[in-house]
């Protein structure tokens, strides 16, 4: 396809997680963010793949040095809104502050929490859920990884953790399986990752997405501790109406654009499972 059509595909498909995307008709380097979600991404995801995205700790890329100062959403994103750059710059002084912290309110609402058991069998199955709140929507995006690092984290598939069946999705207004089942049955649906649809969380009201997901995972067959960490990927400049535009055909699209620095990276504290043998239960004796 010519250069001015692969732009146009390119931003069409710009409908948030974050995956880069590069076209002829953009700059090399540039990442486009996906505020609707990842339609066509039905696979296992690091949060590498995430480059547009801001972080909210420094801890997210230790060892990073100066690139972890550069990769926090203070730098990367809000000093952008400060200086009113680009499409920020169409607000006043006094907006691009409200702003600010009305996004900053979206980042400290937005969390991502494990519920796993402390201890399982080898080859056993057994459930994780990961619960998540905020995210500006329309879609976010959540996975295992085995790691709370930027950069370095890998699928949870990794470390030997293996996902049975297609995970559950209980979005803000209970199941969905719409975007899951855009992955081919014989592709298998056991995957680390997963959009969830329908959020909508609006800052100024302090209204809240919230959303579940169950992942049934098979244990390693090999004794050990093994870490288990969720990743969020979430918008947040369409939780507020100060950033949110309206895209005749995609919907609400985030002030910054698709080139902007909007979205985040957020990780869940890590959780270890040990997996060991079962403790044999002593059998009562029956008194005569």
């Amino acid at each position: 396809m010519g250069m001015e059509k692969q732009g146009r595909w390119v931003r069409r498909l710009a409908v948030g997680m974050g995956i880069v995307v590069l076209s002829g008709s953009l700059a090399v380097g540039q990442a486009v963010a996906y505020p609707g979600g990842t339609p066509d991404f039905q696979t296992d995801v690091g949060p590498y793949c995430a480059a547009c995205h801001s972080s909210t700790s420094e801890e997210d890329l230790s060892g990073m040095g100066d690139r972890a100062i550069a990769e926090l959403a203070s730098n990367k994103h809000f000093s952008a809104i400060r200086a009113g750059t680009g499409r920020y710059a169409e607000l006043s002084e006094t907006d691009r502050s409200r702003l600010e912290e009305l996004l900053s309110a979206v980042d400290r609402n937005s969390t991502i929490a494990l519920e796993f058991p402390a201890s399982v069998t080898p080859g056993s199955t057994f459930q994780v859920s990961v619960k998540v709140t905020g995210g500006a929507g329309p879609s976010v995006g959540v996975g295992l990884v085995d790691r709370s690092h930027r950069f370095f984290a890998r699928p949870a598939s990794a470390l030997g953790w293996k996902v049975v069946g297609a995970p559950t999705i209980i979005g803000p207004k209970g199941p969905q399986s719409t975007w899951i089942e855009r992955r081919p049955e014989r592709e298998g649906r056991s995957i680390t990752f997963v959009n969830v649809d329908g959020v909508h969380s609006i800052a100024e009201e302090d209204k809240w997405s919230r959303a579940k997901i169950i992942f049934t995972l098979k244990a390693p067959d090999e004794i050990g501790d093994y870490p288990l960490v969720g990743v969020y990927f979430y918008g947040t400049e369409t939780g507020t109406s100060l950033s949110t535009m309206m895209h005749p055909d995609f919907g609400p699209q985030p002030l910054g654009g698709a080139l902007g620095k909007s979205g985040r990276v957020k990780f869940s504290d890590k959780a270890v499972i040990s997996v060991k043998e079962a403790v044999p239960q002593p059998v009562a004796e029956i008194q005569p």
